[in-house]
């Protein structure tokens, strides 16, 4: 009887055991597909991009295919460079949307080559610290005609074209482009080509110092920094310069979002490089997507720097609720080169990337970005 009574008892501890061990082998099986399908959640989310500049002349036609092209090469979304034309981008809007892109209306901001309005008042123009205007002395190219972003009037007159593409039916953002002063310092691989040594900062490419931006920081600081032997460690002046452009998105976001849409930029690598080289410090902004131009090969850098930048990006960006969406200049990239960009940006936390520019894609390299989007 004691020897039945022993057998039961084995048997149903290893019965509960089998059980126990059926659960957990269950809820380990559940859990595992519950990851699975949050990396394919998470890698659907994954958005690709692509600036494109648009022309007036083409065939609504021509811009169909281009944008079927697109979409077909699991592309997401097209940033349309108009001029800032709303009638342009009204008519291009729908034609990108019946093909499953979102768009993005692409604005050049502070700089305004060619603004017919802007050439009206030369006076809203940034200044040299060599006391020279974008007006008519234009630093590196001749499309530099930067506006300043104190005065009232130039800064007005940029929002003013912010608000006139916000109010474009079906438009997702608005996306800032030079929004900055000018290049301070130039990325290095450049600097060959306009044969300059710029290891420190060259009057002629330090701005902005019209009466209104030295007038504006006298009054908060009790200074000039023309007075200055050495302006480049004023760093009151530096921030003075860097809160003039955070002012202007700031006001851009309470636009475009008051016309229920979003605000985007196209940015330097990182923080602290936008910093040093352009006064931009764009994680101290009011804004919903920044997309970094990490091109690698514009500062002699490898394919990997393109991770280590998204990473430093993204962790600057930690406490905001704001998405990065790496930046990637393809023209000089191969198919491989395409895939592995797409590879780091992921790995480094971007939530997407974007390819300058549309014109540059070749059906290799468009496959490469299917693929990917396909993973």
């Amino acid at each position: 009887m004691k020897f039945r009574f022993l057998l039961f008892s084995i048997l149903v501890a290893f019965s509960t055991i089998s059980c126990l061990d059926n659960m957990q082998k269950a809820k380990a099986n559940t859990a595992e597909a519950n990851e699975e399908t949050a990396e394919t959640t998470e890698d659907s989310d994954f958005k690709y991009w692509t600036w494109i500049t648009a022309d007036a002349s083409r065939t609504d036609e021509s811009y169909t295919e281009e944008f079927k092209k697109y979409k077909e090469n699991g592309l997401d979304a097209v940033l349309i460079n108009t001029d800032t034309d709303p009638e342009l981008l009204s008519r291009l809007t729908p034609l990108a949307k019946s093909e499953g892109l979102e768009v993005h209306a692409w604005i050049m901001a502070v700089n305004r080559p060619g603004d017919e309005v802007a050439l009206q008042h030369p006076d809203w123009y940034q200044v040299s610290r060599n006391g020279e205007s974008c007006y008519d002395n234009r630093p590196y190219v001749d499309y530099y005609q930067w506006l300043c972003p104190t005065r009232e009037e130039s800064r007005n007159h940029i929002l003013s074209l912010v608000e006139g593409l916000a109010k474009v039916e079906d438009v997702k953002t608005v996306h800032l482009d030079y929004i900055r002063f000018p290049d301070i310092f130039l990325p290095i691989a450049l600097l060959p080509k306009y044969d300059l040594d710029q290891t420190t900062e060259m009057p002629e490419y330090d701005f902005c110092y019209c009466d209104v931006c030295i007038a504006k920081f006298k009054e908060m600081h009790h200074k000039d920094p023309r007075d200055t032997d050495d302006p480049q460690i004023d760093m009151e002046w530096k921030q003075f310069r860097l809160n003039r452009i955070r002012d202007l998105v700031n006001d851009a976001y309470k636009i475009v979002h008051e016309n229920n849409k979003e605000l985007s930029a196209a940015v330097f690598p990182y923080p602290e490089m936008a910093d040093h080289m352009v006064r931009q410090r764009w994680d101290k902004w009011d804004i919903d997507y920044v997309l970094p131009m990490i091109y690698n090969n514009f500062y002699n850098e490898e394919i990997d720097w393109i991770g280590f930048a998204t990473k430093q990006g993204v962790q600057n960006l930690e406490a905001k609720n704001t998405e990065l969406h790496t930046g990637i200049y393809i023209p000089e990239m191969s198919p491989e080169e395409v895939t592995e960009a797409i590879n780091q940006a992921k790995a480094n936390g971007a939530k997407g990337v974007s390819f300058f520019d549309g014109n540059a894609f070749t059906p290799e390299k468009l496959a490469a970005v299917k693929a990917a989007s396909e993973e």
